[in-house]
C-alpha cells in the first residue's frame, strides 16, 4: 500500500467530542482535510456549527450536535444520528474535558467529581457505545486526549490541579486495557498526550506561569494550532493498524527532560 493511501480518509467518518472549540476543533479539521467526514458535538451547540461550516468547506459532509459528554442518553444519540447519515462509525476522538484548579487540601469534592465523570467516565461511556458499533463493523479506531500530566505529578506551583491530572493518568490505563479488550476486533485503541497548548483549560496556567513553562520545553514554545494534525491522522487511519495502545506524546520535549 502506497503511502498516500495509508493516511486517506476518504469515506471514513469519526466522531470528535468537544469538537467545536480547541484541540477538538483542530482535530476535527484534520481529520476533514484527510477526507472523512466528521459529526463535532459538545454541550456548546453554536461553536460546533461553525466548525462544521469550516469542514464543510473542506468538501465533506459534517454535523453539529449537542451532547452532554456525561449523559448516557445524549450519547446514544449521537451514535444513532452518526449512524442514520453515516452508516457507519469509523473514528471516535474523545476530546471533552473540564479542570478544576485548586489547592489539592482545598478541592471540594464535587468538582472532583466533576472533573471524573467528564474526562474519564464520559470516554469510557462514549467508548463503549462506541465500540459496540465498531464490533459489529469489525474495525474502527478510538483515539482518547490524555495529557502528559498524567504521566506523573506536577509542582503545585505549576498546576494545582490533581483531579485533571488524576483522570489524565486514568485515561491513559483505560486507552491501554481497552486496547488489550478490543485489538482481536480489529479496533485500535490509542491515545495523544499533550503538552501545553493554549486553550480554555490551560488559559490561566500559561498566563500566570508562561516563563517557567517555557523554561521547561526544549522547543521553546507553546504548541502550535496544527501540531496536534498529523498525530490525529496517523492514529485515525490505517498507517497505525498495528498500534494498539500506545500513548503518542506531543509536548515540545518537556517529558524528554531528565
Amino acid at each position: 500500500m502506497e503511502i498516500a493511501e495509508l493516511f486517506q480518509l476518504n469515506g471514513k467518518t469519526a466522531i470528535v467530542t468537544g469538537g467545536g472549540k480547541g484541540l477538538g476543533a483542530q482535530i476535527a479539521n484534520a481529520l476533514a482535510e484527510a477526507g472523512a467526514n466528521v459529526v463535532v458535538c459538545s454541550r456548546d451547540l453554536e461553536a460546533c456549527k461553525l466548525v462544521r461550516e469550516q469542514l464543510e468547506k473542506k468538501g465533506v459532509r459534517s454535523l453539529a450536535l449537542s451532547c452532554d459528554v456525561t449523559k448516557s442518553e445524549d450519547i446514544q444519540e449521537v451514535v444513532q444520528t452518526t449512524l442514520q447519515h453515516f452508516g457507519t462509525i469509523d473514528i471516535l476522538v474523545n476530546n471533552s474535558g473540564t479542570s478544576w484548579m485548586a489547592p489539592t487540601l482545598e478541592l471540594p469534592a464535587d468538582k472532583w467529581d466533576k472533573v471524573m465523570n467528564v474526562n474519564l467516565k464520559a470516554v469510557f461511556l462514549f467508548s463503549q457505545a462506541v465500540a459496540r458499533v465498531m464490533v459489529k463493523q469489525g474495525s474502527g479506531k478510538i483515539i482518547n486526549i490524555a495529557s502528559i500530566t498524567g504521566l506523573g505529578g506536577t509542582h503545585p506551583a505549576l498546576m494545582d490541579t490533581i483531579a485533571y491530572n488524576t483522570s489524565k493518568g486514568g485515561v491513559i490505563t483505560f486507552t491501554k486495557d481497552l486496547a488489550v479488550k478490543l485489538a482481536s476486533h480489529n479496533i485500535q485503541v490509542n491515545a495523544i498526550a499533550p503538552g501545553m497548548f493554549p486553550t480554555k483549560i490551560t488559559k490561566s496556567i500559561v498566563e500566570k506561569s508562561a516563563p517557567t513553562l517555557m523554561s521547561q520545553i526544549p522547543a521553546q514554545r507553546f504548541g502550535s494550532e496544527s501540531d496536534l494534525k498529523g498525530a490525529a491522522v496517523f492514529l485515525a487511519s490505517q498507517a497505525s493498524d498495528y498500534c494498539v495502545g500506545h500513548i503518542l506524546v506531543i509536548d515540545g520535549g518537556m517529558t524528554a527532560l531528565v
